[in-house]
């Protein structure tokens, strides 16, 4: 691969309307998270959701948004990382250390952790949970289901929005949902559904944030969940250092790169940047009570 495939892309032209990266890794990406916040800041992305996806990343989270009021942190278990748990996998989600011995007691253990840290000021929102039927088969079913459902109890006990994460797994998603009553405030995080999908989500209240891959060729079934969804759900991400949208597909991804999808997102809508910049910013308020 080439110095310049690796290198980051240029910073876009700035939006003329602040927004939130709705859904980023900042403990994923090269340089500091004051890099990071200054060179978003410098192109009108002002807010960002920094997620955590296991104990030690959701505390990390935590931190990160008490010491800097442009983060906001969401916390929780990655759907990935459950069966890990209960299976006393030693390596993580984001291969961050050693466990203990695994069971189910791990896994309650961890979700005490992630309700702990849910509970915290600067925490908006319990994700990214729900299902991965991609990386996972089905002897891990059962522990990302159990996850799930006690991540949705914990975004309700807490007052908090829940972020989901759905890979191939779009049916139990919204089933699980139905069965355990959503919370007020639900994001399908990096919207992987099509345009029938879209509508279930609006007729349910579910926020859809659209993240970079969006862009891709190969996205048609995204760019029409996205012209049928509700303007007022829907929401805009990074998923940074994942998902870098085009013409950058393959190089590090991160929050100042926002303007892209922004621009191709409105694009789809047929608005202008300027409107629905102004609608994702107050959505993404609305979404994580900020």
């Amino acid at each position: 691969m080439s110095a310049a495939k690796d290198a980051p892309p240029p910073l876009p032209e700035p939006l003329g309307v602040e927004v939130a990266d709705s859904h980023t890794h900042l403990d994923m990406q090269d340089g500091t998270v004051e890099q990071a916040l200054e060179k978003a800041a410098a192109v009108g992305v002002t807010t960002v959701v920094q997620v955590g996806c296991d104990v030690k990343g959701s505390q990390w989270a935590a931190d990160t948004a008490e010491a800097h009021a442009a983060v906001h942190a969401a916390v929780a278990l990655h759907p990935n990382e459950a069966p890990r748990i209960v299976h006393g996998d030693p390596d993580g989600w984001s291969r961050q250390g050693a466990r203990g011995p695994g069971g189910e007691g791990a896994l309650d253990a961890a979700l005490g952790e992630i309700e702990r840290l849910a509970a915290l000021p600067w925490v908006k929102a319990v994700g990214e949970t729900g299902l991965d039927y991609f990386r996972t088969g089905p002897e891990g079913k059962a522990a990302q289901e159990r996850s799930f459902r006690a991540h949705i109890e914990i975004a309700k006990r807490t007052g908090k929005a829940l972020v989901i994460h759905d890979r191939e797994a779009h049916a139990d998603v919204l089933r699980i949902l139905r069965e355990e009553g959503a919370p007020e405030r639900t994001v399908f995080h990096c919207y992987s559904g099509d345009a029938e999908m879209a509508e279930l989500c609006a007729e349910y209240g579910y926020f859809m944030s659209f993240a970079g891959n969006m862009t891709f060729k190969n996205a048609q079934p995204l760019r029409d969940a996205l012209a049928v969804a509700p303007l007022e759900l829907v929401l805009v991400e990074t998923d940074a250092p994942f998902l870098t949208p085009a013409p950058y597909r393959g190089r590090p991804n991160a929050p100042y790169l926002i303007p892209i999808t922004v621009r191709a997102m409105a694009a789809v809508r047929g608005i202008g940047e300027d409107v629905l910049a102004a609608a994702i910013a107050d959505n993404t308020a609305r979404a994580f009570d900020y």
